[in-house]
């Protein structure tokens, strides 16, 4: 294969990969029934001005399935903590000992289990039309290798056949996870 299908290629991938990624980030941050420390992965916390990931403001503990500990390093963001976590969209009211924030997870309703299930199919296509914008891209830069005679015919289907199999590669991870995350959400 040329150098320039040869990039293409890896770097179509490379960015299939990237959004498989994003997509498994994205539903680690759906809440289940369990209590994680991924679920605060998007929150930002207001941190003297600056919004500020709550991951770099505090450590987690899960206590048990349905409670977490957050440790602020910093005890003056622990009311600005507070507020982020209630304003967020996990439901849960945070409790404050002074040292530690206790958050206990509510169950989820059969409703809220429907919503989430909802936003996870919808990541889950937001990742596939990303892996397919990636695979049309590439697609034309095969294309247009093929009509400027940088690459023969028989090179430029071989590439495109590989593109393919990438490109169901990637979509099927995606529908894996989807799949796991649908599991996790109907588990009561």
């Amino acid at each position: 294969m040329s150098d320039t299908t040869e990039m293409a290629l890896l770097e179509g991938e490379e960015k299939m990969a990237k959004a498989v990624e994003v997509a498994r980030e994205d539903m680690a941050s759906i809440r289940t029934g369990r209590a994680h420390p991924s679920m605060f992965s998007k929150l930002l916390v207001d941190y003297y001005g600056a919004p500020t990931p709550l991951q770099q403001l505090a450590s987690f503990q899960v206590q048990d399935a349905r409670t977490v500990l957050i440790q602020p390093f910093d005890r003056g963001a622990m009311s600005e903590i507070e507020k982020a976590l209630r304003e967020s969209d996990l439901g849960v009211n945070p409790g404050n000992d002074g040292n530690v924030i206790r958050i206990v997870m509510p169950q989820l309703t059969e409703e809220r289990r429907r919503d989430y299930i909802k936003l996870a199919r919808s990541k889950g296509e937001e990742a596939k039309v990303s892996v397919r914008n990636v695979r049309r891209h590439t697609k034309d830069v095969v294309d247009k290798a093929v009509k400027d005679g940088d690459i023969g015919e028989d090179e430029g289907s071989r590439a495109e056949k590989e593109l393919e199999a990438l490109t169901k590669k990637h979509v099927d991870a995606i529908d894996e996870l989807l799949k796991n995350k649908e599991a996790e959400l109907l588990e009561v």
